[in-house]
């Protein structure tokens, strides 16, 4: 059986006719990128969008401002170019929101744990830290200052900050917000499996896209097969199954709680939410991954978000939806 989602207010608005869908991708962010879309004039540099946002906020990039800041004296304010100081906004808000179960200042203990730049979980000779090591980490932590106003970022000393879990959304909502700029209406933009889509395509038909399942054999036939209509909704999933790695017999997913210095231990697989902003269902889906099936289901019913949780359960994958997931099944 396979669901159907659909969104609730639907733009009539058909392409012109004899309209064709082109596609153009590339490489960006550790990652590939497509955009299909009707489109009649040239292409707008899409490469070049996702080449700032990487030239902002990679923590792989040395040269990045992000890389400038987390090297920055204690005690100094660093000025952030406008994209940068939005998606660090959001982030912080996200961070209050949540009690601190999503974190973009938790970069040394995303280090620490081999998922970052250096010292790889994938690499020979890597091991997993100690608790005194990940103690010293959590104590470590200082909290960043945002002036708005201003666009400065206040680096308190030793502060790592990592936005890969939302930089990627909102590179997408970038290379969204370039077409419309050039007047495109119509296209599905997807940057390593972060999705926005508007309008419909030539023939009337949306930009039907798969949600993303479990990959592990057993589980793979126990949740329901979903696709959703990309209409004014951007899509984004976040999975314990991505990367992770074996140490005794725990099992450390790259997704960490910042609250506890720790993976997330509470079976939560993947996590998959739309939202009209890609930016915000990235940052999202690793909110409700960390705070779990009953905590995040309770978050994401109090702000109405359109959340599908896969638990994981012995031989089998639960589904647990929010009702704002389930008014979009048809």
């Amino acid at each position: 059986m396979q669901n159907v989602l659909v969104p609730i207010d639907i733009d009539p608005t058909p392409p012109r006719f004899g309209s064709v869908v082109r596609e153009v991708a590339g490489l960006s962010m550790g990652t590939s990128w497509s955009v299909k879309a009707v489109v009649d004039a040239p292409w707008p540099d899409l490469q070049a969008e996702l080449d700032q946002v990487v030239a902002q906020m990679s923590h792989w990039e040395a040269g990045s401002d992000l890389g400038r800041f987390n090297r920055a004296p204690a005690g100094t304010w660093q000025t952030l170019p406008a994209e940068f100081a939005t998606v660090i906004a959001y982030a912080l808000d996200v961070s209050r929101d949540s009690g601190g179960a999503y974190d973009p200042c938790a970069g040394a203990l995303v280090n620490l744990w081999g998922f970052g730049p250096e010292r790889r979980f994938d690499e020979a000779h890597f091991y997993a830290p100690s608790p005194a090591a990940i103690d010293a980490v959590m104590q470590a932590k200082h909290a960043v200052q945002y002036d708005a106003a201003t666009r400065r970022l206040f680096q308190p000393g030793g502060v790592q900050l990592d936005l890969s879990s939302v930089a990627k959304g909102f590179a997408v909502d970038q290379l969204a917000r370039c077409l419309r700029m050039q007047g495109v209406q119509h296209y599905l933009v997807e940057v390593g499996g972060e999705l926005r889509g508007a309008g419909v395509k030539p023939d009337g038909q949306p930009w039907w896209v798969a949600l993303e399942g479990v990959p592990d054999a057993h589980d793979a036939d126990t949740a329901s097969a979903t696709i959703a209509a990309l209409h004014g909704l951007a899509l984004a999933t976040s999975g314990d199954y991505r990367r992770y790695f074996s140490y005794g017999t725990q099992r450390a997913s790259h997704t960490l709680d910042p609250r506890t210095g720790y993976p997330i231990t509470n079976d939560v697989a993947s996590v998959t939410v739309l939202h009209p902003s890609c930016m915000a269902a990235d940052a999202l889906s690793t909110v409700l991954t960390v705070l779990g099936a009953v905590d995040g289901l309770a978050f994401a019913e109090q702000r109405g978000l359109a959340a599908r949780f896969l638990v994981r359960r012995p031989g089998a994958l639960a589904e647990i939806t929010t009702s704002a997931y389930r008014a979009l099944l048809r």
